[in-house]
């Protein structure tokens, strides 16, 4: 018996097994790129929607189960991207809560962008109606849509939405990864719709700790800091942790690239005791030491 993760091999999935190991409990890890295997991990290589044998034989035996699991991107522009979100960010749900016994605690990884940015000048609440901009965000709509009959009948089932994880870890197209990378090869940063944007940026070791805190609760949560920070504000970070002056240019924003973003953190805080703390030169430091991951499940 053990805490299942799915997408164990991702950015936030290593961060969760990560904070699970450390705190003693024994981890199923399953994604579709290989997971290491250490004490008290159990790895699984193989995809959610394949019906494998032992992921439905690990499901069903599971004590609680983290399903991060998905398509990833808001940029994605390949031909296949729409028919990808629908298989790994719809599809992948259906599969995991259809094999977990319903009485099993479970938290499903949605995302900030179902609402379409903080679009009220306050922070989102989860009841909030949502109006996704893009097919990623669309695509965790329907996610959630797949999670609410097994809420409705009463389940331990948790729809997180995270805020703009950032840390070790992180994949290389996000935009502080992509910062640091273009200040350490001499690159100007390229900022997407202005400076003056903000995001809630969360720690992914923050965001570990509340998705695993969160098991046994159920409805809808935001997973984030509270407390938005300028794109400016970042830049000049990346700068600092780098010793650098980076130079940069402001390009249009694609209309999935919302202008801020910003959680309401109080139903968190209630369920977990805790609101995440992010600090961001140590988030940027991280980045800059670590590799980067594809978050695949």
């Amino acid at each position: 018996m053990a805490v299942v993760v799915t997408g164990a091999a991702g950015f936030v999935g290593g961060a969760v097994v990560r904070y699970l190991r450390s705190s003693g409990e024994r981890v199923a890890a399953i994604d579709r790129r290989p997971v290491s295997r250490r004490p008290r991990i159990v790895p699984l290589q193989a995809d959610l929607c394949e019906e494998d044998p032992d992921v439905l034989a690990t499901l069903r035996a599971a004590d609680a189960v983290i399903h991060l699991a998905g398509c990833p991107g808001v940029r994605d522009r390949l031909p296949d991207v729409e028919s990808r979100r629908q298989r790994d960010n719809v599809d992948a749900v259906s599969a995991v809560l259809a094999a977990t016994p319903a009485q099993v605690p479970v938290v499903v990884a949605s995302s900030s962008s179902v609402y379409g940015g903080a679009r009220f000048r306050r922070a989102s609440r989860e009841d909030d109606p949502c109006q996704p901009l893009g097919g990623y965000a669309a695509s965790k709509v329907r996610a959630e849509m797949v999670c609410r009959d097994r809420l409705d009948a009463g389940a331990p089932v948790v729809i997180a939405r995270p805020f703009t994880v950032v840390g070790e870890g992180q994949r290389p197209d996000m935009a502080l990864s992509r910062w640091v990378d273009a200040v350490l090869h001499g690159r100007p940063l390229r900022i997407l719709g202005g400076l003056d944007r903000t995001r809630d940026f969360t720690d992914v070791r923050e965001v570990a700790r509340a998705l695993t805190a969160l098991l046994g609760s159920a409805g809808v949560v935001n997973v984030g800091s509270g407390r938005p920070r300028t794109l400016r504000d970042a830049v000049a970070t990346v700068g600092a942790v780098l010793g650098v002056e980076p130079l940069v240019t402001v390009e249009p924003a694609a209309p999935e690239e919302v202008p801020d973003t910003w959680a309401d953190t109080r139903r968190l805080a209630a369920l977990t005791g805790r609101v995440p703390q992010t600090d961001l030169v140590d988030a940027v430091s991280r980045i800059a030491i670590a590799p980067s991951l594809e978050a695949v499940g």
